[in-house]
């Protein structure tokens, strides 16, 4: 069963627009750059991000979204604890992040 992940950032008021936006072409970068660990090809099925555009007034204070798709709960896990891709680019965005806000779950099962 599909996984899906997303994640929700705030920004630190000190983070400039050009910081903001090499952390969000680095995020997108990520789904050819996690490569899976035996087969050394891209393993997430897809992912799209962006700024926060909905006129309902819930999103603050997270500005930026990414939806990443999996395709089971082993690469979604590898991704978190182990994809070097992956760890690089919270440790470098780590420092322009405010908050960050993660829900998973798997399309139909509630």
């Amino acid at each position: 069963m599909a996984i899906i992940h997303i994640v929700l950032f705030e920004w630190k008021s000190t983070a400039s627009k050009d910081q903001v936006d090499q952390a969000c072409k680095t995020m997108l970068a990520l789904g050819d750059n996690c490569l899976h660990p035996t087969s050394n090809k891209p393993y997430a099925k897809s992912i799209a991000g962006g700024i926060n555009i909905s006129p309902e007034g819930h999103a603050a204070p997270q500005t930026h979204g990414f939806v990443v798709e999996f395709d089971n709960t082993e690469d979604r896990d590898y991704y978190l604890n182990k994809d070097p891709a992956h760890l690089s680019f919270v440790k470098n965005a780590g420092p322009i992040i405010n908050s960050v806000k993660v829900l998973d779950f798997e399309p139909g099962k509630f």
